[in-house]
């Protein structure tokens, strides 16, 4: 009986889509994927999220930005979701360089489409403007407080270890809130930072007002800023006075302190500067002896140079007696 022949399966052809067919092969290609979801979308098309929680943009830094963008372009894309129901691309992150991309005279700008959920998008936002440094501590401080409601009121230690930062720093943030009204906008325009301010805090409003208006005229360095506010806080006859006269009072303390600064670094500049004659003499000295011959001195020179030395020995002496040892300087 014959063995009924045996057929060879037929391999089976690959099918290549466009895709395929269009895909980069090219060695640079390697592990890399093209995202799908980015693209140019006009400018006019795009608006801010009214639920941004950043709300203020520093003029300076945006023209700073737009200049570059001038230059070399949109390097980074600016992430955006697509509201249906208005036809709009609203902006998740990103709309600092969508608003400077319109100083530069852009038309469109590039962009990643992404599918969030309201809940999720807010966390996001918050999650990336609470991390910025370039952020005031303003808007930060109320990112803050919306992310802790966002997250489900949870404590507050909580939200810090949710963005990262320290529990000590998170509340630097949000004791700006507690500032007067005009501190807080010398926070929000640059013109004071949540450093400078942190001194001010428990002092009696007028006295926070004059040491804040004080630190941005005579632009005081931190550690000034604190030696005031210690002298406020040691004087409680100081602070019932009005704003005006706590800051013409701290006024005075800042020139009676700079004029006693000058004095101290005048007598420090007076003692190094004798120290460095004498030693210059000294050296002086020590090179003459060297290059003459004793030799060669007549009678009468021995003479006069024998009562200089001994003289210069009583001066040698005494200071030897008041000099500290290279054991106690060391």
């Amino acid at each position: 009986m014959s063995e009924a022949p045996t057929t060879r399966p037929t391999a089976r052809r690959r099918r290549f889509t466009v895709e395929d067919l269009l895909a980069d092969t090219s060695p640079q290609a390697r592990g890399t994927r093209e995202l799908a979801e980015a693209r140019e979308i006009a400018l006019e098309r795009i608006e801010p999220d009214p639920d941004q929680p950043r709300r203020s943009f520093d003029p300076e830094r945006l023209e700073e930005l737009a200049a570059s963008i001038r230059l070399q372009g949109v390097l980074q894309p600016i992430a955006v979701r697509y509201d249906a129901a208005r036809d709009r691309y609203v902006i998740i992150h990103g709309e600092r360089r969508w608003r400077a991309a319109q100083l530069a005279g852009l038309r469109t700008i590039p962009a990643l489409v992404r599918e969030v959920s309201d809940e999720q998008r807010l966390v996001q936002q918050l999650m990336e403007n609470i991390l910025r440094e370039d952020l005031n501590a303003l808007d930060r401080a109320a990112a803050l407080r919306r992310l802790k409601q966002q997250l489900g009121d949870v404590p507050w230690e909580q939200v810090a270890e949710a963005v990262g930062i320290k529990r000590s720093r998170l509340f630097q943030l949000l004791a700006t809130e507690k500032l007067p009204e005009p501190v807080q906008e010398a926070i929000r325009a640059g013109r004071l930072s949540e450093k400078q301010t942190r001194p001010l805090h428990g002092l009696p409003e007028p006295a926070q007002l004059a040491l804040a208006e004080l630190i941005e005229a005579e632009r005081l360095a931190q550690p000034e800023i604190e030696r005031l506010a210690r002298t406020l806080r040691a004087s409680p006859a100081l602070l019932e006075r009005s704003a005006e006269e706590l800051r013409v009072h701290l006024q005075e303390l800042v020139r009676a302190g700079a004029a006693s600064r000058s004095a101290q670094a005048r007598r420090g500049t007076q003692q190094r500067s004798q120290a460095g004659e004498l030693v210059a003499a000294l050296e002086r000295l020590r090179q003459l002896l060297e290059a003459t011959d004793p030799a060669r001195l007549s009678a009468a020179e021995w003479q006069v140079v024998a009562e200089a030395m001994q003289r210069l020995g009583l001066a040698l002496r005494r200071w030897q007696a008041v000099l500290p040892t290279p054991h106690e300087c060391s």
